[in-house]
C-alpha cells in the first residue's frame, strides 16, 4: 500500500512544489518511488492551475529536479486521504490545522512542519522566495533538501 505526502505552501507555486518535486526525486533515486504517492497543494486558491514559479524551476533543474506539478488548492477530501501533510510554515500549519479541526480533531496528528524533519537547520519556516532574489530559491532547495532527506530516512526507519 502507497503511503500518502503532501506538501502545502501558501499559493502553491514555490515551496511545496518544490518539496513534492524534491522528495520525488529522492525516492526515484533509490528506486522506491511506487511505495509512495506524493503531491502538493496550496492553502490559497490564487494560482490554481498555474505551473511552478519559473525561478524555482530554474534553480531545481540545475540540481536535476523536474518540478511539473500545477498549483492546486488544498481540499477537504486531502486531509482524509494523505497519510502525512508537510507545511512550509507557520500561517500554512495553522491554516491545514484549523481545516482539519473542522473535519475531525484527529486529522492534526498527520500535519507536521517540514523542517520538523530538517537535520541542518534550526529554523522552524522555509521562507518563502517569490519576492527575493535568485538566491532566496537557492536557500529553499537546500532546506528541502535536508528536510526531505530525513523525512524519507524517517519513513524507511517506522517501514
Amino acid at each position: 500500500m502507497q503511503k500518502q505526502i503532501l506538501f502545502v505552501c501558501l499559493g502553491n507555486i514555490c515551496r511545496s512544489p518544490a518539496a513534492e518535486s524534491v522528495f520525488i526525486h529522492l525516492i526515484k533515486e533509490q528506486g522506491i518511488e511506487d511505495y509512495y504517492h506524493v503531491d502538493s497543494a496550496g492553502t490559497g486558491s490564487w494560482h490554481v492551475g498555474s505551473q511552478a514559479d519559473s525561478r524555482m524551476k530554474d534553480a531545481a533543474k540545475t540540481r536535476g529536479i523536474v518540478i511539473k506539478s500545477i498549483a492546486r488548492q488544498i481540499t477537504r477530501e486531502d486531509l482524509q486521504k494523505f497519510d502525512l501533510i508537510l507545511t512550509m510554515d507557520n500561517e500554512n500549519l495553522s491554516s491545514v490545522m484549523s481545516l482539519a479541526e473542522e473535519l475531525d480533531s484527529n486529522l492534526t496528528k498527520k500535519i507536521k512542519p517540514i523542517l520538523s524533519y530538517a537535520s541542518a537547520s534550526k529554523l522552524v519556516e522555509v521562507p518563502d522566495p517569490y519576492y527575493g532574489g535568485e538566491q532566496g530559491f537557492e536557500n529553499v532547495l537546500d532546506l528541502l533538501e535536508d528536510s526531505c532527506k530525513g523525512l524519507l530516512k524517517e519513513l524507511i526507519r517506522m517501514g
